[in-house]
């Protein structure tokens, strides 16, 4: 099982804006004047799309030195994240269910390159229901749709078992989760806990939609149907 992190188990109020305008700043002396696109992209690409809107020429080395930035400029407002931000409702309780399961192995599939992702969670006390190493982040590849694939790998690597279209689950709050989820081998659920809502992600094609994830019994039946095909 994967999940999103923003907007799907916390939300931190436009502090990732933030970060990236310190990034923006240590890596080229300037202010960032705007930020690409965020939502269900990678940090990887977002960066890229950033850089060259303010006319920097995008290198390896160049994006590289923007990750680094990145990890040290969330260190600078991670303080912030759990003053501003917060765990959206029900996440805990359905994390914890999950957990217990013996049949469900929970990690993250997220745009945030992996020392943000562990952040933000460790930041509300989440980081001990998933398990990071079989995750796959923002700065693996620029195309969210391959790290469904990469997470994949990890875990049958960890675990000793194939994961496939029929027993992997993603949970996300954007029709790019949907796309990638899709494209990656994975199936879907969708939460309306962004800036979609229910009808936007029926029509991106999710497999199953929900309101939120209060409902923890309903978002687990959602989870289990979903990886059942």
């Amino acid at each position: 099982m994967l999940w999103d992190i923003d907007h799907t188990l916390v939300s931190i109020d436009g502090i990732g804006k933030d970060i990236y305008a310190e990034a923006f700043r240590l890596v080229t002396g300037q202010p960032m004047e705007r930020v690409a696109a965020m939502a269900g992209r990678t940090d990887w690409a977002i960066t890229v799309e950033t850089l060259r809107m303010h006319g920097v020429e995008v290198s390896d080395r160049l994006l590289d030195s923007f990750g680094v930035a990145l990890a040290e400029a969330f260190v600078v407002h991670e303080a912030a994240i759990s003053g501003r931000g917060r765990v959206l409702a029900g996440v805990r309780e359905v994390l914890d269910v999950l957990a217990g399961r013996a049949d469900v192995i929970q990690s993250v599939l997220t745009g945030n390159m992996e020392p943000l992702a562990i952040g933000k969670l460790r930041a509300f006390g989440l980081e001990h229901f998933v398990d990071f190493e079989v995750g796959a982040y923002g700065m693996d590849h620029e195309d969210r749709a391959v790290l469904v694939g990469m997470a994949q790998k990890r875990a049958a690597q960890k675990y000793g078992e194939s994961f496939t279209t029929h027993n992997t689950v993603l949970v996300g709050d954007t029709p790019n989760d949907i796309l990638a989820g899709h494209l990656g081998g994975a199936r879907v659920v969708a939460v309306a806990t962004g800036s979609s809502d229910v009808r936007a992600l029926k029509e991106a094609g999710a497999d199953l939609v929900l309101e939120d994830l209060t409902d923890t019994d309903a978002v687990v039946r959602a989870v289990l149907v979903a990886a059942d095909g």
